[in-house]
């Protein structure tokens, strides 16, 4: 029999305690051995649970106790769930975690100490709940060299661009629609802000690439200035605009890495993933683009995954899983400014300027975008390629011929 102990009896702690109880048997079978919830550790009381006997408040009972050996923390954020997970690693317990922002602003140093003392340290449920994707990377296609990964990332925020898009509902309309759902939380900022989706991109780059990329170095817009102008427009273009995490290796070694929205053309993979579901894209070179799709969060769905990992933990005592990457370093992420791509522009205009002219002359080649009901004074475009940079810069000169950009949102070739 081997023990394990729960951090956090939240939404996807339960459902962890849940399925280790009604699934026990199935799971002796899977992982050769019997589980048993030792200790479940939170702050909170729950009178008359089936577990209360199990319910503890000093996390020293669970490091001290040798028996212990697979700790799983659910209680998500930093701290105290980084000195936690710290301090089991080096007493040589394996740790599995569903916490994103753990895992992608202290995962090197964590996949480290596992490698030291010879434990695991997995995290499946991190990135895309239930959604296998750590390990179809790691081992699935270990054969490839990975060229690109991309993919909506949230649900929450796909949520609301399929309703903007669908019903035609504003972007404040659909947003509390998901908080009446419980999509969202009555503090969206982590969602609709990008901040969620960048933690998840980074740890598929360390992963894809093998150094590890800390969010506060990543360009990450999210989509609170997305009108329903312009889902019409990109609508007209032929396309739909989603919250996109990218990643991809450059010739120099280097990464281009950002969360954004993206206008999305219809045949793309990824355009058809609405609602809450979340799809995740790897290119490979030998595989060429495998998507995974599926709900990238709730209880049971995030809980199996995180299971699972508490499987693999065990059937891995004696034989550590190759799970790794190093720190990262200076230079490896590419500056967003340097970053090539073609932008939808959404711009207003007065005192009789020639928006197409005035476009072509900024940007060249651009090509205009016609719908139905433009507002009076008001046109959209695509330009051509070019860095970030070079956009901000001949943007300028459309200010000066009195053309307000009101919207610029990258266009995706994924």
């Amino acid at each position: 029999m081997v023990s394990v102990a729960i951090m956090g009896y939240g939404v996807v702690g339960s459902g962890v305690a849940e399925i280790i109880v009604t699934h026990r048997e199935s799971l002796a079978k899977r992982a050769k051995e019997e589980i048993d919830i030792k200790y479940i550790l939170d702050i909170r009381d729950f009178p008359g649970n089936p577990l209360e006997e199990k319910f503890i408040k000093d996390f020293n009972i669970i490091l001290n106790d040798d028996d212990v050996r697979v700790v799983v923390e659910v209680m998500g954020g930093l701290h105290p769930a980084y000195d936690f997970v710290k301090q089991c690693l080096e007493r040589g317990k394996s740790v599995v975690t569903s916490n994103k922002e753990l895992v992608a602003a202290k995962g090197a140093e964590l996949l480290r100490i596992a490698q030291d003392k010879n434990v695991n340290f997995l995290f499946e449920a991190s990135v895309g709940g239930g959604i296998p994707i750590i390990r179809p990377m790691s081992q699935c296609l270990a054969a490839n060299d990975v060229v690109e990964v991309a993919g909506i990332l949230n649900g929450t925020t796909n949520f609301i661009l399929t309703k903007m898009i669908r019903d035609q509902m504003s972007f404040e309309d659909a947003l509390k629609l998901a908080q009446s759902l419980g999509y969202a939380e009555k503090d969206p900022t982590a969602d609709v802000e990008g901040l969620d989706a960048v933690r998840k991109i980074c740890i598929l780059a360390s992963l894809a690439y093998g150094k590890h990329v800390y969010p506060d170095n990543i360009h990450t817009e999210g989509i609170t200035k997305i009108t329903l102008a312009d889902v019409s427009y990109a609508a007209a273009w032929g396309g739909v605009i989603k919250l996109i995490g990218s990643v991809k290796k450059l010739g120099d070694g280097r990464i281009d890495i950002f969360v954004a929205p993206m206008v999305l053309p219809n045949g793309s993979q990824l355009a058809g993933v609405d609602d809450v579901f979340n799809g995740i894209m790897v290119r490979g070179d030998s595989t060429g683009d495998v998507v995974f799709y599926g709900k990238g969060a709730g209880k049971m769905p995030t809980a199996s995954a995180v299971v699972a990992d508490v499987i693999d933990c065990i059937k891995h005592f004696k034989a550590r899983k190759y799970l790794f990457w190093a720190d990262g370093e200076d230079g490896y992420v590419l500056p967003y400014e340097e970053s090539v791509c073609s932008m939808y522009v959404r711009a207003s205009y007065s005192g009789g300027a020639d928006i197409k002219a005035e476009a072509e002359k900024a940007f060249g080649g651009v090509k205009m975008i016609a719908r139905a009901s433009s507002g009076e004074n008001e046109a959209a475009f695509v330009t051509p390629e070019m860095t970030v940079k070079e956009f901000d810069e001949r943007a300028k000169s459309l200010e000066k011929a009195g053309v307000k950009i009101e919207s610029r949102i990258r266009m995706g070739d994924l």
